[in-house]
């Protein structure tokens, strides 16, 4: 693909290539250096053969001179356990299933060989089409059929992942709309469901319907015109929209119905309905409205433009159910009421809230004030990668890669124009105990390296020859691979004979899978012939490689390699990786904060979190503190009594208190998400809040029989259907801020109906 200009601008290997093969053993330690090279003598002989013929008959050949050096007693049967079972496995694999994998880096080493040395990486900087609505699609595209072609699975049992900024945008983008057609249409039908059992009417329902389609059509119309395009949390605004803009069309149609029964007059009952709805429904929008454009000032993008247009959207629901609504309703002019549209059945309730009044206020005020306590315990999840699904590639991808700290996946960079601070830096931060290890440019020139050159060179004098025969045999045939294999399955019976040890154990087992292999047919013998020798031949070329190594200085390390670095102007970059555990939230803080102790100008994904987060926080300090000041304003402006503005808020605080201790209780941390919810609870609380006011005020009594109930019930519904629609999100994130939402409006309806009648009492003044 490094020749593909049409999709990238760059392709980069990284921590391999050219560079990292030759002056590879350079970065290990001297002893290291020369415990490896100390190795080559012994290993010459069977490299040789295998080297000198690459075949299922070269490789018993090599399995040959093993056991040769048992028979001599150059060291014991059970030494070469380990690598006497890894071989069984893999031939007892191609025989039972015709795949199989094997690493001569494992074979030869004293342990397992862990994921981070299993991994190879490749940069890709790719070109991207802000057009798309997945930019980096076709070059993600390109790879994913590159690795296809070369069949990297098939050949070397190998697995390409993509992860990044570009993988992982596009795949949230795909978890936003999974799913997403389905529970729109569900959200659509469960929302005329409610809409039947609130209003029993198709006309009244076609009506309300109606005026919801216009209205969310005409916000996103001019919410596009405002912000010019959506982003992830900003589209909720839609469901935002169903789920609160329906009220208004549901206490409008409600109040109509209920006015419609005593009248059975259509004006009579629009006029009457309009009247009795004109201050709560007004007063309850633009307390909606305030809660949402609480979020302007914020310096949180996504929720500041999520606020500007779902305001804007409340205002647009108001207008259109106080003009479209009734307007449509006196064209479908719908039947009359044949019954009372209240709920009588709930007398007794009002009747024991009117009783115990005072216990369930001190009841419900002492259990808001018990679970105080554990607001102290609410967290913030200020990681994003949280709220995404680790089910997509990208992001199951950056989860593996991050548990191993030297990826560099939660790294902290500082640059510098100067070589001497850059040393002076990585000295500072070395010193640090939240800091794992500081790497820089001068970390790709090796210590020791005369000692180790040396060690090298007489290494290479001894391997050499071995590693470049001076003739390569000729293919043997099946028939030639089949007699080797028997024979060394003899040879390793006879090795192992009675003894019952380890060694003695694998030596068996490898007869007999190499005797089952010998039995088989051609493709298996080939199948597991390409499964050793593809690899072989890549073991090879990197330990020819490997023995050339020549001194290394800034000078001569590769341009792509000080790109990485350096840039053409001289600025450095200065890298430090976090001690610990890199996948723990509170160990990136305090790396993060340690780190920017040190250097202030420090940059990269952990300080980020840590700034942004701290900043989302704040934001939403401010646009609560807002939200609840100019929703108190307004009330006061529509009620003229402070007790009457404590009456709507108290219940309103109350029920906020409760949701963030339930979040505790429930294990739901808030995250830049769902912390949506805080705000906006005001504004949709008191929505529901100022209809029972207002009611009262105006000397309504039994408020749970009235139609008023009936219609923030089924207006509470409605909102839950849409707020449920985002928690049955694909997308982490999009899902917690529907559980959050859905949480605030249980507890803002149970305020509404329980705690706030028991509040007010007996209105001041009884009308007719």
């Amino acid at each position: 693909l490094s020749g593909d200009t049409q999709h990238f601008d760059s392709v980069q290997a990284i921590g391999s290539g050219e560079f990292f093969e030759k002056e590879g053993l350079l970065f290990l330690p001297e002893a290291e250096v020369g415990r490896i090279t100390s190795q080559f003598e012994s290993a010459a002989p069977l490299i040789e053969i295998m080297a000198g013929d690459p075949s299922l008959r070269g490789l018993t050949g090599a399995l040959e001179i093993g056991l040769a050096g048992v028979k001599r007693g150059q060291f014991k049967l059970d030494s070469v356990e380990r690598p006497f079972s890894q071989i069984a496995q893999t031939v007892e694999s191609v025989l039972n299933t015709g795949a199989g994998t094997f690493s001569w880096r494992e074979l030869v080493g004293d342990k397992p060989l862990t994921d981070s040395d299993r991994r190879a990486f490749i940069e890709f900087k790719p070109i991207l089409d802000f057009n798309a609505l997945e930019p980096g699609k076709d070059a993600t595209d390109a790879i994913r059929k590159a690795a296809s072609d070369l069949n990297l699975s098939g050949e070397y049992g190998a697995r390409v992942r993509l992860t990044g900024p570009v993988p992982i945008a596009n795949e949230e983008f795909a978890t936003v709309a999974d799913g997403a057609v389905v529970n729109g249409i569900g959200t659509v039908l469960v929302v005329l469901f409610i809409l039947w059992m609130a209003l029993r009417s198709p006309k009244i329902i076609s009506a309300v319907f109606a005026t919801l389609f216009i209205g969310l059509s005409i916000t996103t119309a001019v919410g596009l015109m405002m912000v010019g395009s959506l982003n992830l949390l900003s589209i909720a605004f839609a469901v935002l929209f169903v789920g609160l803009g329906v009220d208004f069309g549901i206490q409008f149609s409600v109040r109509y119905r209920s006015e419609r029964f005593k009248s059975n007059d259509l004006q009579v009952a629009l006029e009457q309905a309009a009247g009795y709805v004109a201050v709560p429904l007004s007063l309850a929008a633009m307390a909606t409205a305030a809660g949402f454009l609480s979020f302007l000032p914020t310096d949180y993008k996504g929720v500041s433009e999520l606020g500007e247009i779902a305001g804007l959207g409340m205002l647009v629901a108001f207008l259109s159910s106080i003009t479209v609504l009734p307007a449509l309703l006196n064209l479908l002019n719908p039947p009359g009421e044949k019954e009372p549209v209240g709920y009588a059945f709930l007398a007794p309730v009002d009747h024991f809230l009117e009783e115990h009044r005072v216990a369930i206020i001190v009841g419900t005020l002492l259990i808001a004030v018990a679970g105080l306590p554990l607001l102290y315990f609410l967290r913030f999840d200020f990681n994003p990668i949280n709220l995404r699904s680790p089910k997509v590639e990208s992001i199951a991808t950056f989860l593996d890669l991050r548990k191993d700290p030297n990826t560099g996946a939660n790294a902290i960079n500082v640059m510098t124009n100067s070589e001497a601070d850059a040393k002076k830096i990585e000295a500072r931060l070395e010193q640090l105990p939240e800091v794992l290890r500081v790497m820089s440019l001068d970390s790709f020139v090796p210590d020791d390296q005369p000692a180790k050159l040396k060690l090298i060179a007489e290494g290479a004098k001894v391997l050499t020859p071995a590693l470049n025969p001076d003739s390569i045999d000729a293919a043997p045939s099946d028939a030639e691979n089949a007699e080797a294999l028997k024979g060394s399955a003899e040879s390793l019976r006879k090795a192992a004979g009675d003894d019952k040890g380890p060694g003695a154990v694998a030596s068996r087992r490898l007869a007999d899978a190499l005797s089952k292999l010998a039995d088989s047919n051609e493709a298996t013998r080939n199948k597991a012939q390409a499964i050793f020798v593809v690899p072989l031949k890549v073991m090879i070329d990197q330990i020819r490689n490997s023995l050339q190594a020549q001194p290394v200085s800034l000078k001569t390390l590769p341009a792509d390699l000080v790109s990485s670095w350096k840039t053409k102007d001289g600025l450095e970059r200065v890298e430090a990786l976090p001690r610990g555990d890199p996948n723990d939230n509170d160990t990136l803080r305090k790396f993060a904060g340690a780190v920017l102790a040190a250097e202030p100008n420090a940059i990269g994904g952990p300080v980020s979190i840590l700034k942004s987060g701290d900043t989302v926080v704040k934001a939403f300090i401010h646009a609560g503190i807002w939200a609840l000041v100019v929703i108190s304003v307004l009330l006061w402006l529509a009620l003229r009594r402070i007790t009457d503005v404590l009456l709507t808020l108290v219940p309103l605080l109350v029920a906020g208190t409760v949701t963030l201790e339930i979040c505790v209780l429930i294990r739901l941390p808030l995250n830049f998400a769902n912390i949506v919810a805080l705000p906006l609870l005001l504004g949709v609380g008191v929505a529901f809040k100022i209809y029972y006011v207002t009611a009262w005020r105006a000397g309504r009594t039994n408020l749970l029989q009235s139609s008023l109930t009936r219609a923030i019930f089924f207006s509470a519904m409605t909102t839950a259907t849409a707020f449920g629609s985002l928690w049955l999100s694909s997308h982490p994130g999009t899902a917690s801020m529907g559980k959050l939402l859905a949480l605030s409006l249980v507890t803002t309806l149970a305020a509404v109906l329980l705690f706030q009648p028991a509040l007010m009492g007996k209105p001041r003044d009884v009308r007719d």
